[in-house]
């Protein structure tokens, strides 16, 4: 058999459970869906996958499948490994297919931040595990591209021997490409993992050099890949009414209208999110983002086509589907794509977020493609009352977990011995104990004095640094509850920290507040207000290499277009009830790094008797406290003072009748007045 556990199926007593449930089909058939389930992450309920086999969690069976599913584990893709054996695997492969190189995404099917194991193909053949990043590997040389949150990271996981490392946007992968090939090279790329907005520019780069991009049918990693995860299979549930505040079927009539208003006849939805959001239905099969895997396409008749593994779908989620969505294997994608061309309809897609191989398909059949966003992005940035509402419960949740963790860091003895991975645990499991709680939003950021350095430092097997007396511990995590996404950072002191910590930590205090009391009109994009958050640091001669804001989702990704708070343009401007992240910081590379950030969400301003214009403001939905420790009291304006004041009274105001009265006290402390 291709599973290597499965020879367990074959014990008689299972397969006689398995008869008596009424299941006729054969027991062997169980193997591909334990491999599904095994490569799919951890779920909070570990026996929710036994629902996709309709077998009840206490009884023999349930045990035996268990222990089936344990046998099946699949290792971390980005483990130790032999790099050097892999790339010239890899090497020989493309020698066969006549190609000069391959380039290697971080990247699945859906062009998302998180993948599935059998999509990490980056990090098997590099050892490279951030969220962004692409390799180019040649006969005779290879490099790993990364934008300035992994430059560190990058060179502490790839092996230098066998990989260049080059910054993403100071040394474009086109300028390094064209000269490593002579004329007549041939790159390949496999289509399913690139938008066709990265082909086009891609090919326009590098074809005056006399360099073609070949779109593989197989990738080739795949084939040398020997014990390559299959596709995830986690259960798609419903999400429920009480927390989308729209039902699904309101949310498709007014897709179809949207289309039928463009004389678009579909949409094709390649995005999970979009697809979980549009449908109200809620999945696992990557970390920290509760979607399905799948695609869809919206019909301007206010029907869905859905893409995805039948064996996910629990009955309760086909029951809620209700005739509106129709269900198909992912195969039938193409054949889907391929019925627009017969007909010379107008299809919508997004050029910049979905796969180039959708593009083709539809182009060689015969359709017009309409090149545009994703039409669920901008309505699902816009959380309605009954989602915002939610999202402020999460928050006072979250806060009391932190709040208790902050209140238990600040009890231990400073360089006592605590390690960052026992940092991080601790508050999982404070978190935990909150309603609603399913899964952290992103792998917890636990980083103790250089190591805060490293913008997206994670804590290795090792447990990670102790935390030193006289060092900064900065902690970025988030949740996701059925109600809301949360996303926080903190940096606190552990002992007595220097002037020059307390002189840049209020550097960037200064710019979070800049941003987070700033009053604008409609129409303003987040690109417009990015340099409020930078100035104080700018006029220190200091920056950071990451945007300041990012938008975040409802029980969704906690990275969320189209909105952003960043230095690069983005055309998208800032609408009420969009969620977005304020996190300014400072990072000095080799001794510590600075971040802070709360969420926030887009309001109307209606302290303006008779404005212009309709003005914005940003309503802040974290709650918990800033270390004072840390605060140059005398650097802050009275206005500054003022909102940090401000802000602390109503953390302490929200969160104190939810705490056990020892918390609440320290929380009176860590919030009483600057300077007092």
């Amino acid at each position: 058999m291709r599973y290597g556990y499965a020879e367990g199926l074959g014990d008689p007593r299972l397969g006689a459970l398995w008869r008596q449930l009424g299941h006729s089909e054969p027991v062997e058939g169980l193997a591909a869906v334990i491999a599904g389930v095994a490569a799919a992450p951890a779920d909070l309920d570990p026996d929710r996958w036994l629902d996709l086999l309709n077998v009840p969690h206490d009884g023999e069976l349930a045990t035996r499948l268990r222990r089936l599913r344990d046998r099946a584990a699949i290792g971390d893709p980005g483990a130790a490994g032999d790099r050097a054996g892999r790339l010239a695997a890899l090497r020989l492969e493309l020698g066969r297919r006549q190609l000069a190189g391959f380039v290697v995404p971080r990247a699945d099917e859906h062009q998302g931040e998180y993948v599935s194991a059998r999509a990490q193909r980056l990090a098997w053949l590099t050892g490279f595990t951030g969220s962004a990043g692409l390799a180019f590997v040649l006969r005779d040389r290879a490099a790993i591209f990364v934008d300035g949150r992994y430059t560190l990271q990058v060179r502490a996981e790839a092996p230098a021997e066998l990989f260049e490392f080059r910054h993403l946007v100071d040394e474009p992968h086109a300028e390094w490409l064209t000269a490593a090939l002579p004329r007549g090279g041939r790159i390949g790329y496999d289509p399913w993992l690139h938008t066709a907005d990265w082909v086009e520019k891609a090919r326009t780069a590098i074809g005056p050099a006399g360099i073609d991009l070949i779109a593989c049918e197989h990738n080739p990693i795949d084939q040398i890949w020997g014990d390559q995860p299959p596709p995830p299979l986690a259960p798609v549930v419903p999400h429920d009414l009480r927390f989308a505040g729209r039902s699904s079927a309101d949310k498709c009539t007014e897709l179809a209208q949207t289309l039928a208003a463009r004389g678009v006849a579909a949409a094709v939805l390649t995005q999970p999110d979009s697809i979980a959001w549009l449908l109200n239905i809620r999945g696992g099969d990557v970390p920290h983002t509760p979607v399905p895997l799948a695609f869809a396409i919206a019909l301007a008749d206010g029907s869905v086509d859905l893409f995805v593994d039948r064996r996910k779908l629990l009955p309760a989620t086909l029951a809620g589907f209700a005739g509106q969505v129709r269900v198909h294997p992912g195969e039938a994608l193409g054949a889907a794509l391929d019925g627009f061309g017969s007909s010379g309809a107008r299809v919508l897609l997004d050029p910049t977020a979905s796969a180039a191989w959708i593009f083709d398909r539809l182009h060689l059949a015969g359709a017009l493609i309409v090149r545009e966003a994703d039409p669920c992005l901008l309505v699902k940035a816009r959380k309605n009352p009954v989602e915002l509402d939610g999202i402020r419960s999460a928050h006072r949740r979250d806060g009391i977990a932190l709040v208790r963790f902050l209140r238990w860091l600040e009890s231990q003895p400073p360089g006592g011995g605590l390690t960052e991975g026992e940092a991080a645990g601790r508050l999982l499991g404070l978190r935990r104990e909150g309603d609603l709680f399913r899964d952290t939003s992103f792998e917890t950021i636990a980083a103790s004095g250089p190591n805060a350095a490293v913008v997206h430092y994670r804590v290795g097997p090792d447990g990670g640094r102790r935390l030193e007396r006289g060092e900064l511990f900065l902690l970025d995590s988030g949740a996701q509850y059925l109600d809301g996404t949360t996303d926080v950072t903190r940096t606190v002191a552990i002992g007595e920290p220097s002037a020059e910590m307390r002189e840049h930590f209020t550097l960037v205090l200064k710019g979070h507040i800049a941003l987070a009391t700033v009053r604008f009109p409609q129409g303003t994009t987040g690109t417009h207000l990015d340099s409020l958050a930078r100035r104080p640091l700018w006029q220190a001669g200091l920056d950071y290499d990451h945007g300041t804001g990012h938008g975040v989702g409802s029980y969704l990704s906690v990275h969320e277009g189209p909105q952003r708070i960043s230095k690069m343009h983005n055309p998208v401007a800032l609408q009420p009830g969009m969620i977005l992240s304020n996190e300014p910081g400072y990072y000095k590379s080799g001794a510590y790094g600075i971040r802070i950030e709360n969420l926030v969400a887009v309001e109307a301003c209606r302290e303006f008797s008779a404005p212009v214009r309709p003005m914005l403001s940003f309503e802040t939905l974290t709650l918990v406290p800033i270390d004072r420790r840390l605060i140059v009291a005398e650097r802050l304006d009275r206005a500054e003072r003022d909102w940090l004041d401000d802000y602390h009274a109503r953390v302490r105001r929200i969160l104190t009748p939810r705490l056990d009265r020892a918390t609440a006290a320290w929380l009176d402390q860590a919030t009483r007045p600057l300077g007092s």
